[in-house]
């Protein structure tokens, strides 16, 4: 019995060394301190890593002379949305996200578009979310976020989206705490370990990591109980 005990335990430990963790990237983009809010709220909420997304020239003011130039740099991104040159520059990032399953999209709204400077980031690296989950968050006034939405699924065409997106806007942007928490339950957000779809038949016990069975569940420390590593 101890043998085979042993043999599991080992067994146990090689997947759980093996396999990786379902990461999570919050990337955002935030001009006016909306948008950093919200990941703020939401990393406190989910273990994320995160990434700011930063225009090359950050003395520029995009609502200056009613929106002028936010309207130019969406103006040129729609008059040729597949020209690279079209988008507008931004720093250079080093995330690599083939380690992440879930990426979360904090994006502010303008004039009922996906802000400029996020939609560069997209366009760059929305071919490698190809298969991923994705989750988007949009922060405007007032204005409906469709238009975003679209302009996500256009720049990331093989995402696996979440069933709802989040819209915080001037009416409820101080309830955000609760509305993100009820939309992560909406969409059954989970952050776990590949290791969760793994199914293992063992016996209903408990082990020490010498593969010794164990009476009762330790108060504290490291031991296998029907098949998951348990660390308290």
């Amino acid at each position: 019995m101890e043998r085979k005990a042993m043999f599991f335990i080992c067994a146990m430990l090689a997947l759980l060394s093996t396999v990786a963790p379902a990461k999570t990237l919050v990337v955002y983009y935030s001009y006016t301190n909306n948008c950093h809010d919200i990941m703020t709220t939401l990393t406190s909420q989910i273990t994320a890593d995160v990434l700011r997304i930063q225009p090359v020239d950050k003395t520029l003011k995009y609502e200056a002379n009613g929106y002028a130039l936010g309207t130019q740099l969406l103006n040129a991104i729609n008059a040729a949305p597949n020209n690279a040159a079209s988008y507008p520059a931004i720093d250079p990032v080093s995330i690599t996200l083939s380690d992440y399953q879930t990426i979360i999209i904090i994006t502010p709204l303008w004039w009922s578009q996906m802000a400029a400077i996020m939609q560069t980031y997209l366009f760059n690296y929305g071919s490698q979310m190809a298969g991923k989950n994705i989750g988007l968050i949009v922060s405007s006034a007032h204005s409906n976020i469709n238009k975003v939405v679209t302009d996500c699924k256009r720049l990331v065409p093989n995402g696996n989206y979440f069933n709802k997106n989040l819209w915080i806007n001037n009416s409820n942007r101080s309830e955000r705490s609760s509305l993100i928490q009820s939309w992560l339950t909406d969409i059954n957000y989970q952050h776990t370990s590949s290791i969760s779809n793994v199914r293992v038949s063992a016996p209903s016990s408990i082990y020490d990591l010498n593969g010794h069975i164990l009476t009762q569940e330790p108060l504290k420390g490291i031991f296998i109980k029907d098949g998951k590593k348990i660390i308290k």
